[in-house]
């Protein structure tokens, strides 16, 4: 075997065996935040708001369905404004789009929200991802993340989409598209942010994608198991 051919092998063992450390190879980091839940839109078109007041400035527009595929519009919600009865009347949700990190308000009525059990929590200096479950880290495997000028966005984002890449082979074995968006807007989808698993094993751990996050492709199946759409995804700095 050539020694190109042997190096690039060794890389790819290398990098299986790090994906598939347990959690508690990593430490013990502090769990995330956790959120008042997930959901869809119940009205045609959700109005965010920049108070919990029906007065309030309008910041954004939701359509109950994607535009690009007609899915349906997971929903973040990570605070609430309770009524007199003690039931949520607002909730604070994390709207999708540029710029990254925005904010809003929504009527209660106008969403259904659940609880969620998941929360993905991507560590970009530290190249790795944790999994938490009710508050308890499950799983940690290494990532790739965005290069220099083009580094994976900071902030709270969601699970928008799963789906098992057909034609785009460069995604894995499969994916999840997020609600954040990449410093390239001419990138497909208008810059969107993609979780997904590699044909590259040997490039985890680097920093090497155009913002999106790769893991090895047994990541990507174990991740496939367990995470939903809607699924809090946080991508802090270390």
């Amino acid at each position: 075997m050539a020694r190109s051919a042997r190096t690039l092998l060794l890389a790819a063992v290398a990098a299986a065996l790090l994906a598939a450390l347990p959690a508690t190879a990593w430490g013990k980091p502090a769990a995330p935040r956790s959120v008042v839940g997930a959901g869809t839109i119940d009205v045609p078109w959700l109005v965010v708001r920049a108070r919990p007041d029906g007065g309030a400035a309008v910041v954004a527009r939701l359509s109950e369905f994607r535009e690009q595929d007609f899915r349906p519009r997971p929903v973040l919600a990570i605070a609430t404004r309770a009524g007199g009865d003690g039931r949520p009347t607002w909730y604070r949700i994390a709207v999708p789009g540029r710029p990254n990190g925005r904010t809003g308000w929504v009527r209660a009525a106008h969403v259904r929200i659940k609880p969620v059990r998941w929360q993905i929590v991507v560590r970009r200096e530290s190249r790795r991802l944790e999994l938490w479950r009710d508050g308890a880290l499950a799983y940690t495997t290494r990532v790739a993340v965005g290069a220099a000028g083009m580094e994976t966005p900071l902030g709270l984002y969601q699970v928008a989409v799963r789906f098992t890449p057909r034609t785009q082979p460069f995604l894995g074995t499969f994916a999840f598209e997020t609600t954040a968006y990449s410093k390239l807007s001419e990138w497909p989808g208008g810059g969107v942010v993609g979780l997904h698993g590699t044909m590259q094993p040997w490039l985890l751990g680097q920093a090497v994608s155009h913002g999106c996050v790769r893991i090895s492709n047994e990541a990507a199946d174990y991740l496939k198991r367990r995470v939903p759409v809607g699924t809090p995804i946080r991508i802090v700095r270390s």
